[in-house]
């Protein structure tokens, strides 16, 4: 049982595009902010989108295995988008109302005696519509590549 399922390349090409692209997030963020940061692996946001990495490269590997015509690789392909819409568009509106939120209470704490306040909300939860695409092209081009390679 094991074996069929380190061997299910539909399981494992995504599962990989998910962990490289957090191992790229990791430098990215490394590159952008001088520092190691690993509590980026941890929360949310950040390039590329490696939940859209994910899902690209399931119907990647669907597409190619099950053929583009499958039931299958529709069901991959809706929950693509999803995924990638969730990721560009509700969670990036969220982080923008945190922020808001966030500038609000501040200016209320500012008025007030001080007291025990607790943590902002975080505001980076989100991806930008660039770093939902970057997750796409990396998810699509390292299942594609894995099945190029594998002779598939």
């Amino acid at each position: 049982m094991l074996d069929e399922i380190i061997t299910n390349k539909i399981l494992v090409i995504p599962i990989s595009a998910w962990a490289l692209s957090q191992i790229l997030k990791v430098f990215v963020s490394t590159v952008r902010r001088r520092r190691l940061d690993l509590w980026i692996l941890a929360r949310g946001g950040g390039m590329p989108s490696s939940h859209t990495a994910l899902v690209c490269a399931l119907a990647t590997v669907v597409a190619i295995t099950q053929g583009f015509g499958s039931v299958f690789f529709a069901i991959t392909v809706i929950l693509a988008m999803v995924v990638m819409y969730d990721a560009a568009g509700v969670r990036q509106a969220v982080g923008r109302q945190s922020f808001i939120l966030n500038r609000i209470v501040k200016e209320l704490m500012d008025k007030r005696p001080r007291g025990e306040v607790e943590r902002d909300l975080r505001e980076f939860i989100g991806h930008t519509p660039f770093q939902v695409i970057i997750g796409a092209a990396l998810g699509i081009f390292i299942a594609w590549l894995w099945l190029a390679l594998s002779g598939v």
